[in-house]
């Protein structure tokens, strides 16, 4: 601990101009600023259950105020700072060089500096001589839970020696004040001498050697609390940070990951173009190109997966605990490619998703079908839809161009192009993933962007009007023109509890996390279908039988499969995470997963189908449902659902998953399919494991009480219950008017289906459309009491309303 000479403060610990990081906590902020005071706490803290944080020192705030006051720069500084309109961004640009030029022309004072060398020579001791150090900003108003002035100083990696550690000390301290420091510490509020500058000499972790990312505690993009994003690509952090490639992204469920499973419920390659490594030359880093193969693996095994997000957890934990609620954290991490360990170089309360209110829904959607093929696709950031003239803007130098109201089209942003990204309706770059600064910044603000679309600037034009949808999952698209849309706010206040409980009908699993914060009691129909088709894209036979596929089937496989050379494996991991995606947004509640209900010309119809599928005349009433999973031309594949199912269950925890069986003609057919279930790891009753069917058949109705002594529970099926009750096929126009799942026979059925449930203690919902589109059917079903609704998602609200209402008037 170095202090500074009496007369120029108070005796005390604030008198210090270098504190090491393990003198430090979280309550040091104004001494030591956000970034270093959390570092201290995490080394204080945390490292003792395994959190591995580099070691460092701190020059502090006092330093800072005490170079400020020797040097009489104060009075100089607010003088150019009288009358600064941040809104000109040419006079933001001049103001600000000329305050970084007065702190870089004015040399530290001759003890401070002494400290500094000191206290790095301390460090080369332990890690030898010249030892490589990250040199960080951390200002006394940044990291705060409303306001995260990230990315508002400087960093500057790979040095070493002391006479560049000093020289990036000083270039921290002239940081404070960036074009972007300036103007966000204006529109914030914040007096420019409130706030002091702190600067972290860290040991650097060799990730140019290995890799690096950032990860959230949270889902960045709904809010969702139990979800952890880890993104990762090769070299050191900043090309992460600022968005210069598309790192690879991770999602694991906190909530049975901290019970000991193995919940990573998804993992996407990034590109991964580019890795800084450390330069031998006259600049400290350069960019180098990832070869092909790096490139197409991931960054991170699973085992670095799994350490990432406990440590998440850990760290999210402990700054709830501090600061008496919820805590997001957003965290910087690191591979050491000399000792092969993972590191934590940074943490901080997450600034956006953890301020929204929870009471009201906002839900954004277009007015009309959109038929046209977006211009461009990327990663959605945010839930919204906003449009407006794209303006192309790839030099920084241009920023004073962009107009109000504008969406900006470039490849990447940083801190330098903050004081314009606050004009635009929203943001379009090619590079960057989710936890670039492209995207942190529009959260922040409030705006959409879509990060990572590759070729914006050369397919948009400037003034071309556009359309920006972050709300159709997480593929953000451009559309030509200004579609109409609408924006529907639903407050969640003093909703009724039912005693029918509401379920939800999901059907893409990267809508699951934004739909579980619509209240409900779970999911009653989540389809298999939509992953094969969507996800997959390839019949499973097709993967089991690879070797004997025709030369372009073949072609086509291995490029969806590059990452696997055991085919059928894809099948079961794809499966496995959308399935798994959905259990984790709803848990603990229950999750009806119907298995695969394809007819055999939807089946043919995925890569690779046709040479296992046979050509039916009436598919509707063929080989569909229950009647494939046992026989021999499906049983393998059927296999391949179940390990899917296994996993989701076993390796992730996920029990709240409760299979279903469609097209179950008669209860000897349910049993054959339940030893194919138990040959392959789900033996029903095995770990709480419960099978349901569907009840879509005037036979399941008939013989409902034998189907009780097979089955846990029914869910009606009303579409294709009203299909085969009335002799409809609902697929033809011809009789499409005579198709209503309100007719007499239909609610006969339906009525005697749920009595007999009743009767023999099972569990009965219905899954179908029928309650979704009709309030009096929704009526009717509650008054037969029947268990449980599972409703489309915009229908959840009024029909939970409805319901409520029914049940009062009982």
């Amino acid at each position: 601990m170095v202090k500074v000479a009496e007369e120029h403060f108070p005796s005390s610990q604030a008198r210090s101009l270098i504190l090491w990081f393990d003198q430090v906590g979280i309550a040091d902020i104004p001494l030591v600023g956000g970034k270093n005071a959390s570092l201290g706490e995490m080394i204080q803290r945390l490292t003792s259950q395994g959190v591995n944080v580099p070691n460092g020192f701190a020059t502090t705030a006092t330093a800072y105020r005490y170079f400020i006051q020797a040097a009489e720069l104060e009075a100089k500084l607010r003088s150019l700072f009288s009358g600064l309109d941040v809104a000109d961004v040419n006079h933001l640009r001049h103001v600000g060089k000329q305050a970084r030029s007065l702190i870089l022309n004015t040399p530290f004072p001759e003890d401070l500096q002494q400290a500094i060398t000191d206290a790095y020579q301390t460090l080369c001791d332990h890690y030898g001589a010249d030892t490589d150090v990250a040199v960080r900003s951390s200002a006394t108003a940044e990291d705060l839970p409303d306001a995260s002035f990230a990315g508002q100083q400087e960093t500057y990696l790979n040095i070493s020696g002391i006479s560049r550690v000093l020289e990036a000390c000083h270039r921290c301290f002239a940081s404070l004040f960036t074009d972007r420091a300036i103007s966000y510490r204006q529109i914030k509020g914040f007096d420019h001498f409130d706030v002091a500058l702190s600067v972290g000499v860290q040991k650097m972790v060799r990730s140019d050697l290995a890799t690096s990312g950032v990860m959230f505690s949270i889902e960045t993009e709904t809010g969702f609390p139990d979800a952890a994003l880890i993104t990762a690509a090769y070299g050191l952090g900043e090309n992460v940070v600022q968005g210069a490639v598309n790192p690879d992204e991770y999602y694991v469920f906190k909530t049975t990951l901290k019970a000991g499973f193995r919940p990573i419920l998804e993992k996407r390659l990034g590109s991964k173009e580019l890795k800084m490594v450390y330069d031998d030359g006259s600049k400290l880093t350069k960019n180098i190109k990832v070869s092909a193969e790096e490139k197409n693996q991931f960054a991170l095994n699973d085992e670095e997966i799994l350490q990432l997000a406990r440590w998440a957890c850990l760290i999210e934990d402990h700054y709830s605990q501090i600061h008496g609620k919820h805590t997001p954290m957003d965290i910087e991490w690191a591979k050491d490619g000399v000792t092969q360990e993972l590191f934590i170089v940074q943490a901080r309360p997450e600034t956006v998703q953890s301020q929204k209110s929870t009471n009201i829904l906002r839900n954004y959607e277009f007015t009309t079908e959109v038929k046209a093929q977006p211009l461009v696709i990327g990663r959605a950031v945010g839930s919204a839809i906003a449009q407006g003239k794209a303006h192309v803007i790839t030099d920084a130098s241009k920023i004073d161009q962009f107009l109000p109201g504008e969406v900006l089209v470039t490849d990447r942003t940083d801190p330098d192009w903050e004081p314009i990204m606050k004009k635009a309706s929203a943001m379009i770059t090619n590079q960057g993933g989710r936890t670039c600064h492209a995207a942190i910044i529009a959260r922040e603000l409030g705006i959409p962007a879509i990060v990572g679309c590759g070729d914006a600037t050369t397919v948009l034009q400037t003034n071309q009007d556009v359309t920006i949808s972050c709300a159709e999952g997480e593929e953000g698209k451009v559309y030509a023109g200004l579609l109409p849309f609408e924006v529907k706010e639903i407050t969640l206040e003093n909703l009724p509890r039912t005693r029918t409980q509401i379920l939800m009908n999901v059907g893409n699993p990267q809508e699951a996390f934004r739909l579980a914060a619509i209240p409900n009691d779970g999911v009653g129909l989540a389809r298999f279908e939509f992953i094969i088709a969507n996800h997959i894209q390839v019949h499973p036979l097709a993967l089991l039988n690879y070797g004997k596929l025709d030369q372009f089937t073949k072609a086509k496989i291995a490029e969806l499969t590059a990452l696997y050379d055991d085919k059928p494996q894809y099948f079961v991991d794809k499966l496995a995470q959308g399935v798994g995606r959905i259990a984790a947004a709803f848990y603990p509640k229950p999750v009806i997963v119907r298995m695969s209900d394809f007819k055999s010309n939807e089946y043919a119809n995925l890569l690779g189908g046709k040479q296992f599928e046979p050509d039916e005349e009436n598919p509707m009433l063929g080989w569909r449902g229950a009647a494939r999973y046992y026989d021999e031309g499906y049983s393998d594949g059927f296999a391949l659902e179940c390990q899917a199912i296994l996993r989701v269950r076993e390796e992730m925890g996920l029990t709240n998953i409760i299979p279903m069986i469609p097209f179950c003609r008669t209860p000897d057919e349910g049993r054959m399919v339940l030893a194919e279930m138990a040959k392959n790891g789900l033996k029903q009753g095995e770990n709480g494991l419960q099978v349901y069917v569907m009840c879509e058949l005037p036979n399941n109705v008939i013989m409902a009480e034998e189907f009780a002594e097979v089955f846990d529970g029914f869910s009606i099926g009303s579409n294709d219950l009203t299909q085969l009750t009335l002799g409809i096929d609902r697929d033809s126009a011809l009789v499409a008017r005579l198709f209503d799942e309100r007719s007499e026979g239909v609610k006969r059925m339906v009525k005697m289906a749920i009595a007999a449930a009743k009767k023999h203690n099972r569990k009965i919902g219905i899954c179908g459309q029928a309650p979704s589109d009709y309030p009096e059917f929704a009526q009717f079903l509650v008054e037969q009491g029947i268990d449980t609704i599972s409703l489309n998602p915009d229908s959840v609200l009024k029909t939970m309303l409805m319901v409520a209402e029914a049940e009062e008037n009982e």
